[in-house]
C-alpha cells in the first residue's frame, strides 16, 4: 500500500498558497488599470499589450520551465520561481515608464512559467496512488482562489496606492519563499512510475534528452491537441465572455463581469475538488477514470455552452456557464495525473510545460481573433458556438489518450475514510 506520507499533504498545503499567489500576482495589474494609467501614460492598446506580452512569454517559457524542473529538481525550481516572480512583483511597484512596466511583465511571464509544471510534478511524486487526482485538485483550487481574489488589487490600490500594493504583495511572496525553503521537500525516489497505459515497457528517464520519448508517445501527442482546444475554450471565455454577456443581455459592466466569472469560477472550484475525489475512487475499478470523467463533463458542457450563448434567459445562461466551469475543474484535477500515466516520472514536468505552451499559445491567438471579430462587427456568439463544438472534439480526443487496458496495473492504495 502506497499511502502518501504526511509530507505529501504538507506539500499540498504549502503549494496551495503559492498557486494562489501565482494567479493573484499576475492578475493584479488588470484591477489597477486606472491608477496605473494615470501614473504611467499609455494607450489602451499599450495596456492590453502588458497582458499579451506576459501570456506570450509565459507560453514560450513553459517547456523550458518543465525541463529545468526535471533536470535540476522540482523543489529547487519552485523556490526559485516564487522568489523571482515575487521580486518582479515588487519591481513593478517601482516602474516609472511604460518600457520598464513592459519589461517587468515579460520577466513575470518568464518566472511564473517555471512554477506550474514543477509543482504539479512534485505533488504527483508525493501522491503515487489513489490520492493523486485529489491532491492535484486541491492545489488547483488555489489557482481558482487566486483568480477570484485578483480584484483585491483594486482594493489595495484604493487604500495603499497601486505601487504599495505591488510592493506589499511581492514582499509577502519573498517571505513565504523562506517558509517553503524550510518545510517543502522533494518526494523520495520510487520504483519506475512509467506510463503503464502506453503499452511500452517502463523506460528509464532521459534527463539530458527527454523530447524523443515525449513525442514518440502517441497518447502525449493526442494530449497536445487536447490542450489546443482546451486553451481556446479557457482563454476565449475568460477574455470575451463579459463583453458578450453585457451586449447580449444588456447588462452593466459590473453585472456582466459578475455573471461571467462567478458561476464559472465557483463551479470550477467545486469541480476541481469533486473531480479529483471521484476520479481517485472510480479508478480502483476503471483504469481510464482520469480521462473518462473529464470527457463526460466536456460532453455535457458543450451543449450547455451552446445553449448559454443562444438563450435570452440570463439565469439559464448562467446555469450553462456553471456546467462549463465544472468541466474545467474536472479536467484540471486530472491533467497532470494523466501525464503521469503516459510518461516516466522524470519527464512529467517537461511534458506539462509543452502542454501549457499549446494551451496558452492557442488561447492567446483566439483572444486576438475575438478582437478582430469584434472590430468587424461580427457577433461574438459565433466564436462561443465554435468553442462549444471544440469541447466535443476535446472530449472525443480524451477518450483516445489512454487505451482500454493497462498491461501493468498501478498499485491501488486505500483512501482514508476521512477523505
Amino acid at each position: 500500500m502506497n499511502l502518501p506520507s504526511k509530507k505529501g499533504w504538507v506539500a499540498v498545503a504549502l503549494l496551495w498558497l503559492v498557486a494562489l499567489l501565482n494567479y493573484f500576482d499576475r492578475l493584479m495589474l488588470t484591477s489597477m488599470r486606472d491608477p496605473i494609467k494615470e501614473a504611467i501614460p499609455m494607450s489602451d492598446a499599450q495596456f492590453g499589450l502588458l497582458s499579451a506580452v506576459f501570456l506570450w512569454i509565459y507560453a514560450a517559457a513553459s517547456p523550458l520551465g518543465g525541463h529545468l524542473a526535471d533536470r535540476f529538481g522540482k523543489r529547487r525550481l519552485i523556490l526559485a520561481s516564487l522568489a523571482l516572480w515575487s521580486a518582479v512583483t515588487c519591481w513593478t511597484g517601482y516602474t516609472r515608464t511604460f518600457g520598464e512596466l513592459l519589461a517587468a511583465r515579460a520577466c513575470m511571464g518568464l518566472s511564473e512559467a517555471c512554477y506550474i509544471p514543477a509543482a504539479l510534478a512534485l505533488l504527483s511524486d508525493h501522491h503515487r496512488g489513489r490520492t493523486r487526482s485529489l491532491a492535484t485538485g486541491i492545489h488547483m483550487s488555489g489557482i481558482y482562489t487566486g483568480a477570484a481574489l485578483g480584484g483585491l488589487g483594486g482594493w489595495a490600490a484604493d487604500h495603499w496606492g497601486w505601487r504599495a500594493g505591488f510592493i506589499g504583495f511581492g514582499g509577502f511572496g519573498l517571505m513565504y519563499a523562506l517558509v517553503l525553503f524550510r518545510w517543502l521537500e522533494d518526494a523520495p525516489d520510487a520504483p519506475a512510475d512509467s506510463g503503464a497505459h502506453t503499452g511500452i515497457a517502463a523506460a528509464p528517464a532521459e534527463p539530458a534528452a527527454p523530447l524523443s520519448v515525449l513525442f514518440e508517445n502517441q497518447g502525449f501527442r493526442i494530449l497536445l491537441v487536447v490542450n489546443l482546444f482546451w486553451g481556446i475554450s479557457s482563454w476565449v471565455t475568460s477574455a470575451w465572455l463579459p463583453t458578450f454577456l453585457r451586449e447580449h443581455f444588456h447588462l452593466s459592466l459590473t453585472q456582466a463581469g459578475f455573471s461571467a466569472s462567478a458561476p464559472v469560477q465557483t463551479a470550477a472550484f467545486a469541480g476541481v475538488l469533486l473531480g479529483g475525489f471521484l476520479t481517485d475512487r472510480w479508478r480502483s475499478s476503471e483504469p481510464r477514470a482520469r480521462t473518462l470523467l473529464p470527457a463526460l463533463l466536456f460532453f455535457l458542457a458543450a451543449p450547455a455552452l451552446f445553449f448559454a450563448v443562444s438563450t435570452e434567459n440570463l439565469p439559464w445562461a448562467i446555469a450553462g456557464l456553471a456546467l462549463l466551469g465544472l468541466s474545467r475543474g474536472g479536467f484540471d484535477a486530472n491533467h497532470m495525473p494523466i501525464v503521469r500515466e503516459l510518461l516516466p516520472e522524470r519527464q512529467s514536468a517537461t511534458a506539462y510545460g509543452f502542454l501549457n505552451f499549446c494551451s496558452c499559445s492557442a488561447g492567446g491567438l483566439m483572444i486576438y481573433v475575438g478582437g478582430l471579430m469584434k472590430d468587424a462587427a461580427i457577433d461574438l456568439g459565433l466564436i462561443f458556438e465554435a468553442v462549444a463544438a471544440g469541447l466535443l472534439v476535446l472530449a472525443l480526443l480524451l477518450l483516445r489518450v489512454l487505451p482500454a487496458r493497462r498491461p501493468d496495473p498501478e498499485p491501488v492504495v486505500s483512501l482514508p475514510d476521512s477523505l
